[in-house]
């Protein structure tokens, strides 16, 4: 009998201890996951909380303009169509809107101020700005400048506005992580991540030279364009870009250390004030390195000194040789017109220059360019002086040009002058600058100076002609 009741009690005890493993295997199926998502918050996640309120989508809209010709029946080139269009019959014009869209970041809460590409608003009417939380602005443009590709744009909100926290580019890291914010293809707030691939590289993107850029592995599309790169701490260290339409799995941005002075001047001048060095330079070749005993066989050259220009007043002389700025080595003319965009006016720059035979350390205090050196300035490069359009002097010379100025007065040995220019020709651009007034002529001369050739639009009666000139 006890034997029997031993089997009953093991029996039991079985059957318990099955029901209490099921039991707890059931409750450990159904138990919700203990994980928090606190746990989850990577450094990218905290980051893009961050900044993502500081991130704006962009939209302008501008109208295309297209001119028909209405003697292209009677087969007259379609070239004369720029130098007839100011006579052209409006109704025979077409007009469209078209819509750029792409990204910025508010950069100053307070005034409203936001950063962005130079070409996302280019051409722009009308800029509507879009917020996280969908508020929607109407921004003005406080300032652009297309050597740069950036612009800053002007909110006014009666509440505040989240803003983003500068960072630095001058220690960037290759290989470190960064993360790019945009609005590709009209989704707003998109984010992707990568790493840095190289630093200062420089791009040709149509007919301008970018310089000191920075490459990441991640794509940037149209829409990203003036979004932030950030780093893993969430500063601002880069404006992404889309300029560069041939990459392809590679993204480029602008430094944000080479960005700060180009906001500062934009903001308070509207365009970019360069600073004034006040010298020429040219490439130095491995032969005349090699006869000048150069420590080192790359650098640039002094071709001139302007006169009464900063560098004159710090000793510079023509035949001196540049090899750094700065903690940056000069190789190439690239390089100097490069490092000397980063100073702005009233800043010292550092120069260590081959002259006479030793290397020493010349202190040179930039300036705003004079405008009222620009007149003989143009005299010496180009070998014209010019005027503003009037009544009397188009009369006199039987122009029809209502925009550009007039040459009154030519250098019969320069080149203009060979090839056949004369007092009575307008110019109507110089290079992608278009041309308006003696002001607008002489902040052209001033800021393709240093360039070592220009295309000038001259238009003499209803003809244009383009024409290239050294300026060396």
């Amino acid at each position: 009998m006890s034997k029997l009741r031993f089997q009953i009690n093991k029996i039991l005890f079985h059957n318990l201890l099955a029901l209490f493993l099921i039991g707890v295997i059931i409750q450990v199926d159904v138990q919700p996951s203990s994980a928090h998502p606190d746990d989850r918050e990577s450094p990218v996640v905290k980051a893009v909380r961050k900044v993502s309120p500081a991130v704006v989508n962009i939209s302008s809209s501008y109208e295309v303009r297209k001119r028909t010709n209405p003697f292209s029946g009677f087969g007259l080139d379609p070239f004369f169509e720029n130098f007839f269009r100011d006579f052209f019959d409006p109704r025979f014009e077409q007009r469209r809107q078209s819509t750029s869209l792409g990204s910025g970041v508010i950069i100053d809460g307070k005034r409203g101020f936001i950063l962005t590409n130079a070409h996302v608003i280019e051409r722009a009417a009308s800029i509507k700005v879009v917020l996280q939380d969908e508020r929607e602005f109407e921004a003005q443009i406080i300032g652009a400048d297309p050597d740069s590709d950036l612009s800053v744009l002007k909110i006014d909100s009666t509440e505040p506005l989240p803003a983003i926290e500068m960072g630095s580019s001058d220690d960037l890291m290759i290989g470190e992580t960064v993360i790019a914010i945009g609005n590709p293809f009209g989704f707003s707030h998109t984010v992707t991540t990568g790493v840095i691939s190289a630093v200062n590289r420089s791009i040709r993107a149509e007919d301008r030279v970018f310089h000191d850029f920075i490459q990441i592995d991640a794509s940037i599309n149209p829409g990203n364009s003036g979004g932030p790169l950030l780093n893993i701490n969430g500063d601002l260290i880069g404006i992404n870009t889309a300029i560069y339409a041939k990459a392809q799995g590679i993204g480029f941005a602008i430094p944000i250390d080479k960005a700060k002075k180009i906001i500062a001047d934009l903001i308070q001048y509207g365009e970019v004030i360069q600073a004034w060095v006040g010298i020429i330079v040219q490439d130095l070749d491995e032969r005349l390195a090699d006869y000048l005993r150069v420590p080192r066989k790359k650098g640039v050259m002094v071709k001139a000194v302007e006169p009464k220009s900063p560098a004159q007043e710090a000793g510079l002389k023509e035949g001196d040789i540049i090899l750094s700025i700065g903690n940056k080595n000069i190789d190439s003319v690239g390089d100097y017109l490069s490092v000397q965009k980063t100073y702005a006016a009233g800043d010292t720059l550092s120069a260590k220059v081959w002259t006479d035979g030793q290397t020493k350390t010349v202190s040179v205090k930039t300036k705003v360019f004079p405008m009222e050196l620009a007149e003989d300035l143009a005299f010496r490069l180009l070998g014209i002086r010019v005027v503003n359009l009037t009544t009397q002097n188009r009369k006199y010379y039987q122009t029809p040009a209502r925009k550009g100025v007039i040459i009154n007065e030519i250098d019969k040995s320069s080149y203009l002058a060979r090839i056949g220019a004369r007092p009575g020709d307008v110019i109507r651009q110089i290079d992608d600058f278009p041309i308006e007034d003696t002001e607008g002529f002489n902040k052209a001369i001033m800021k393709y100076r240093q360039k070592s050739s220009v295309v000038l639009l001259l238009q003499r009666g209803d003809q244009g002609y383009y024409i290239t000139v050294n300026l060396g």
